[in-house]
């Protein structure tokens, strides 16, 4: 803590934040207290990988947690905000394996221990980064309670879910169809699979009937894959078809005999309405060949090459395969044609191969039974998402819901606790590592080699960070967390598994809110990615700019579930607010001298009432929004009063007081300075955490930490309407007096005279009341202010504002012949410049050749010239006549 006094000339973000951080964290300001007495908030941070780096889409993550977990805190309630990090099974074990292929070496050369204890030293060395730049962007979680999915606690957690899913038959091992990514080397499950639109080509192939009499049409994406054919489907409905239900067909290039077979997964509109059906590399062929106990042949192996079973093909990379087979198609007379075929193509989410499904021995959860509880918590309304719309694409997804493949053939991650007797095959599933085989006695056991899913353990996340299968007072008091703040991407991935786990094992929802937002994209509306290049660094904006200015920007605009667009120009209109209010802040302790509370009983003017009367409709504003989630509308409403009331109009009316005032005038100016900067500070504080410590700081009275002050509470009987509708008068009549000056080039400095014209007398009374405000705010003096106005002046410009006709008389206030010759001149560069503009909309060339919004750039610039010519026209007319 500082001593009450003066700010420096200028703010300097990496000075302050780095320095206040440090504070806060030797203050234990982010602890976590257990006292059930208190009333709770807490969130569970959505665990970053351990070796990766902050991008945008942390810090807005981040950034939201931070405000609402900053803005609990200050209303006194006892709050948790549980910070961790991921292993990440995929990405870390392929970061680890890179820099073994830099040595020369591969995870095999090192056996799996020696690569194990490889992947823990990248751990150690890089793991800290993330949380390293967390602390910069200024999150304030409590790091005594940092978790990790590997550390034992988590650890346990996971081996005792797995055996109980287990014991309960959810989990279980069998012959499935999988997605394989042939370069990561291992299953993703479907929801990892990200499909992309992609021209290709639909092959018809005619597949000859057995007996030598015609045959049938088949349209397929990939040929290669036909080497594989159990059977050809058509819908029993298909009337083109009901006669060849049953028979046999021949195979083309390997002969095979295969059936006709009628089944209503088959889509009568596509291509030929007739399909080949493939179980082995097709997923909707797969549960076909089940219900029609049909073989499966692998002609694709693990590696993207073709099988032994794919005959002459054997050993050809799968699309040099496709490329084969297309040609002997052609050259025996079984390839009918072939079209142009828009279609979605699955990818890795990891790597971006082409995914190969697969028919493979791996272990799932059965997700019917954990997905029903799920779905009612919904609907009951026991989790609520924001928005409302997730709601129903998390229950559409959850009613068709598939079994969830959760073995991963990697190195990393947590092994599958299993172990298969080598005596007598017995399968042991244990918390703890056996070490004889249960049934036989033999300790000649040997584990499964397949880890779990990485969303396996971080699905466990909200109870198993908090000590389960303890019954820790960690559990009592914050579990269910109050909400999860995190992406639209990984509502399947993450938040749906997540609720699935708390519900069976905790019998309560994880948490009782789901914020969503949306994904952070370029200025064009495109992800970023380090293929387009339009990737940001945030480390490098708070550098920069500073944290407080990256947070606020992220902030406003922001709605939930909405995707934000990042404009580089919105920082630096962030900034220049954070030095408004620094220079604020300036002000109004420059000019505390003599100030003590209490000295005198204040009278507040018309400008202090109707500051505190917004302030106080802000404080209420505020924390609605803050309630809603609405982070984006509570930071704009931050911002239009700070800079729009504050510094704008208030600041500027009590300078006179401050000035040339009396005692008392002067004592209730910085009164209402002082609570007005005080209080919004404290507003401001969530949103940007570093500045309002340093300024709060430096007021006379300030605590600790304004982290750990009051939220303000609205005090609704000064909340005042008509004295606001009174104010907003004279601040409408500033404007149309200051645009009216503004017209007619009257010198900024320069007074002149204005009369005022309204009906009502009670306007006139508050007018004459205010004459000095328009001094100040306008340069209008004298004013004078009349119930009537038998004869206007005869030059003179005039506005309407508020019901009141305002008259700024010209005489004697401009030379009239230099401002008509000043603007003739104007009027002859417009002109000039709209030509200019109009022979380049003219020219058939531009049009045609240049972007559509650089027309459209011209074509506004166009009618702003216009307008502007018609504008200066009229004011010419007005002066001459």
């Amino acid at each position: 803590m500082t001593q009450a006094g003066m700010l420096a000339p200028a703010y300097n973000p990496q000075e302050v934040e780095r320095r206040w951080y440090t504070y806060w964290e030797e203050k234990g300001y982010f602890k976590a207290p257990i006292n059930e007495k208190d009333k709770s908030f807490s969130i569970v941070m959505p665990p970053p990988n351990v070796t990766g780096s902050l991008h945008l889409g942390h810090a807005l993550d981040n950034t939201m947690q931070d405000i609402l977990v900053r803005w609990h805190r200050l209303r006194g309630e006892a709050t948790l905000w549980l910070p961790g990090t991921d292993h990440a099974g995929i990405a870390t074990q392929a970061r680890v394996e890179e820099e073994l292929a830099k040595e020369g070496l591969s995870k095999y050369d090192l056996g799996r221990e020696k690569f194990l204890q490889r992947v823990w030293e990248w751990k150690h060395l890089y793991g800290t980064k993330i949380t390293s730049q967390l602390r910069l962007l200024g999150a304030s979680c409590d790091w005594s309670r940092e978790r990790f999915t590997m550390d034992e606690g988590c650890s346990r957690a996971v081996r005792e879910v797995f055996v109980r899913l287990y014991e309960k038959g959810l989990i279980y091992r069998g012959n499935y169809i999988i997605n394989w990514c042939p370069h990561c080397h291992t299953t993703i499950s479907d929801i990892e699979v990200e499909h992309e639109e992609e021209t290709g080509y639909l092959y018809y192939i005619l597949y000859p009937f057995k007996d030598g009499e015609g045959g049938i049409i088949v349209a397929t994406t990939r040929p290669e894959t036909m080497l594989g054919d159990t059977a050809v489907a058509v819908h029993p409905d298909d009337e083109r078809y009901r006669d060849q239900v049953g028979r046999t067909l021949v195979l083309p290039l390997l002969n095979r005999e295969i059936p006709v077979i009628a089944d209503a997964y088959v889509d009568p509109d596509f291509g030929t309405g007739a399909v080949k059906i493939t179980p082995a590399h097709d997923p909707n062929d797969f549960e076909v060949a089940r219900r029609h106990g049909l073989p499966e042949i692998t002609v694709i192996g693990r590696d993207a090459v073709m099988t032994e079973e794919a005959g002459p093909y054997a050993g050809m990379e799968r699309y040099t395969c496709r490329e084969q087979v297309v040609r002997d198609l052609k050259a025996q007379g079984f390839l009918v044609k072939i079209e142009e075929h828009r279609h979605a193509v699955g990818h890795c989410y990891r790597c971006h191969t082409i995914i190969e499904p697969l028919v493979s021995q791996q272990w799932f959860v059965r997700m019917a039974p954990l997905a029903r509880p799920a779905m009612e918590a919904a609907k009951e309304g026991r989790v609520r998402f924001v928005p409302e719309r997730f709601t129903k694409i998390y229950l559409n997804w959850l009613e068709n819901i598939r079994d969830w493949c959760i073995s991963r053939q990697l190195w990393w991650g947590h092994r599958i606790p299993v172990w298969y007797c080598q005596q007598c095959g017995e399968v042991i599933c244990s918390v703890d590592d056996p070490e004889e085989c249960s049934a036989c006695g033999s300790t000649a056991l040997e584990q499964d080699p397949d880890v779990l899913d990485t969303w396996f353990s971080s699905a466990l996340w909200p109870f198993s960070t908090m000590g389960w299968p303890e019954k820790t007072p960690e559990l009592k008091q914050y579990y269910p967390t109050s909400v999860l703040v995190t992406g639209r991407d990984i509502i399947f991935f993450w938040v749906a598994r997540m609720l699935f786990m708390g519900l069976e094992f905790m019998r309560e929802v994880p948490f009782r809110e789901v914020l969503i937002h949306g994904l952070v994209l370029d200025a064009q509306g495109r992800k970023m990615s380090k293929s387009l290049g339009n990737g940001v660094d945030p480390i490098e904006v708070i550098e920069q700019y500073g944290a407080d200015t990256l947070r606020f920007m992220l902030v406003t605009g922001n709605t939930p579930g909405n995707d934000l667009r990042f404009r580089p120009e919105r920082l630096e209109a962030t900034r220049n607010f954070c030095n408004k209010i620094w220079n604020a802040a300036r002000f109004v302790l420059m000019n505390l001298e003599g100030y003590r509370p209490g000295k005198y009983e204040p009278e507040f003017t018309l400008a202090d009432r109707w500051i505190l009367s917004r302030l106080n409709g802000l404080i209420a504003a505020v924390t609605s929004r803050l309630e809603e989630y609405e982070l984006g509308q509570a930071a704009e409403l931050l911002y239009d009063f700070f800079w729009g009331e504050f510094c704008d109009w208030y600041i500027e009316l009590a300078k006179p007081r401050l000035y040339r005032g009396n005692p008392k005038e002067k004592f209730t100016a910085q009164q209402v300075l002082l609570t007005v900067l005080d209080k919004s500070l404290t507003l401001l504080h969530p949103f940007m955490p570093f500045i309002t410590e340093e300024i709060w700081q430096k007021l006379p009275g300030s605590g600790e930490s304004i982290m750990v002050s009051n939220w303000p509470a609205p005090d609704l009987e000064a909340i005042e309407p008509a004295v606001e509708a009174e104010m907003e008068r004279v601040m409408e009549i500033v404007r149309s007096i200051r645009n009216l000056r503004s017209e007619m080039n009257v010198p900024p400095g320069r007074k002149a005279g204005v009369i005022l014209v309204a009906g009502e007398d009670h306007i006139r009374q508050s007018l004459v009341g205010v004459a000095s405000y328009l001094e100040t705010l306008a340069q209008a003096a004298p004013v004078q202010v009349l119930a009537e106005l038998e004869q206007p002046p005869a030059k003179a410009a005039t506005a309407v504002a508020a019901g009141v006709k305002i008259y700024l008389p010209l005489e004697g206030l401009i030379d009239v012949g230099l401002e008509i010759s000043r603007l003739v001149k104007e009027v002859q560069a417009v002109k000039s410049e709209l030509q200019k503009v109009k022979r380049k909309l003219q020219n058939p060339d531009f049009r045609l050749k240049a972007p559509a919004e650089i027309v459209a750039k011209e074509e506004a610039k166009a009618r702003e010239l216009e307008a502007k010519e018609i504008a200066l026209t009229e004011r010419i007319e007005f002066l001459r006549g």
